[in-house]
């Protein structure tokens, strides 16, 4: 669609203090229009960088919010029933979808669009960094704050964009791709697919989006993408994995001090092995996410060397394994992992990392539909945890349902070999892991829920305490 913006037209954003939606406003704010935005939380990381960088916030949904508005931007989280969605329609407003305007945004440039069930969010911030230290200056919108950045979104004058594309709504196909990732495809968002065949189909859309000209990096570890690489006619993939069939392969891995090192052999027509990287973040996974970024930074003409520097610098992204405490070999995490395959991943990172050490999982379930169609993967996923704090289920928008906490306790403990206590609320909680600690222990809180604001709270009640 064509769209016309005067710079003096105010533009509204419902549900500001998202994370898609508050990097956008960000970048719509650096370009200089007119932005404000409304949210139901009256306090978060986001709204307090929104309002850092003047831009007003409403702490409610009111239909007067948008009296002056000539845009509104909505994402896939608003419901139709909001009152300020229903206020712009009868005012006949200009109503534009997150991903559309995002799709305006970059038209002009040149698009690394990252996508996948997992890891997108890492590799688009080591994307990101590595484009920025090698003065790209890039247009940067994640789906997490980066640390060296401090933010999630950041408009540059460069002639690339580093995008996370969102897969849970379909609307990833609605960006132009240079170049295309696609870390894996896991049975995740059925409730808008309905079948995984929906899912992978769509994903084969994305890569055929991609020209000729520009370049696929898939992962060829995961069996639905070496499908849909068979299946396809153009001859545009990099593929990498610790598949011996992959044209990039990690080998050699040591897992030391939080970090890994390890070797890249590469298999092209040019035979070669980039020896000693050092990545500052935990976990094989993870490995995966900075071979799937050095691909595109080599692609780039980004020098090795460079690439080798930044990675072994990354500070790495919020919430995914962000450390809150540390004293007398106590240490907590938070993680946003909240399917199976993320918290399995997370876990085998800090068991490799931490091996003396109890490992006790934090997890609050999110969703109740994702919990009910996963549950014998989720019940199985914490093989690498010695203790499980199960949490209740955090509904995230969703109808409450009748669901039996104490019963899927005692799957986990059967199917994953393992202890489990239930914390009935953040109080319950905190006053476990205030009594109940071992001399080693590491505890990683996990979930895309409240939990996140729990174990922080929590966390620095426990640095207080009194010894």
């Amino acid at each position: 669609m064509e769209l016309s913006i005067n710079k003096k037209d105010k533009i509204h954003l419902i549900g500001i203090g998202g994370i898609g939606m508050s990097g956008i406003a960000l970048i719509l704010k650096k370009m200089g229009y007119d932005v404000q935005g409304s949210d139901i939380s009256k306090k978060s990381k986001s709204l307090d960088f929104l309002k850092k960088n003047k831009i007003k916030i409403f702490n409610n949904h009111k239909s007067q919010n948008i009296k002056n508005a000539k845009i509104v931007i909505i994402s896939t989280a608003i419901n139709k029933k909001n009152i300020e969605f229903q206020a712009a329609i009868k005012k006949k407003i200009l109503i534009i979808r997150r991903a559309d305007m995002l799709a305006h945004i970059i038209s002009l440039k040149k698009n690394i669009v990252i996508s996948g069930s997992h890891g997108k969010t890492t590799i688009t911030s080591l994307v990101s960094t590595i484009l920025k230290d090698a003065n790209f200056k890039p247009t940067i919108v994640n789906g997490g704050i980066i640390n060296s950045l401090k933010t999630n979104a950041r408009l540059g004058d460069g002639d690339w964009s580093v995008i996370e594309a969102d897969e849970s709504d379909g609307s990833f196909l609605k960006f132009s791709n240079t170049i295309a990732v696609v870390s894996n495809i896991d049975h995740e968002h059925m409730d808008y697919y309905k079948s995984f065949s929906n899912l992978t189909n769509q994903f084969a859309l994305f890569l055929d989006k991609t020209p000729l000209f520009g370049k696929n990096v898939v992962c060829l570890d995961d069996p639905s993408i070496a499908k849909l690489i068979k299946k396809s006619t153009k001859q545009n993939f990099l593929t990498y994995g610790f598949s011996s069939k992959a044209d990039f392969i990690p080998s050699n891995l040591v897992y030391k001090n939080m970090k890994i090192y390890f070797d890249l052999k590469v298999n092209l027509k040019k035979k070669f092995t980039i020896k000693n990287v050092t990545l500052n973040l935990m976990g094989q996974h993870n490995v995966l996410n900075a071979t799937a970024a050095i691909i595109v930074s080599i692609t780039l003409g980004i020098s090795v060397e460079k690439i080798k520097r930044t990675l072994e610098n990354f500070l790495g992204v919020q919430r995914r394994l962000t450390k809150l405490y540390e004293k007398k070999n106590r240490i907590i995490f938070d993680d946003y992992a909240h399917h199976p395959t993320e918290i399995a991943a997370v876990l085998n990172a800090c068991k490799k990392n931490f091996k003396k050490h109890k490992i006790v999982s934090v997890f609050q379930p999110h969703r109740f539909s994702r919990v009910q169609s996963l549950y014998s993967e989720f019940s199985n996923c914490f093989l690498d945890s010695d203790l499980v704090v199960l949490c209740p289920v955090y509904a995230a928008g969703e109808k409450s349902i009748n669901f039996d906490l104490e019963k899927f306790g005692k799957k986990i403990v059967k199917n994953s070999n393992t202890e489990v206590v239930i914390a009935k609320d953040e109080k319950n909680l905190e006053i476990f892991l205030q009594k109940n600690h071992s001399s080693k222990e590491v505890v990683i809180a996990m979930g895309a829920g409240n939990v996140s604001q729990w174990i922080r709270s929590i966390s620095n009640k426990i640095k207080n305490a009194k010894n």
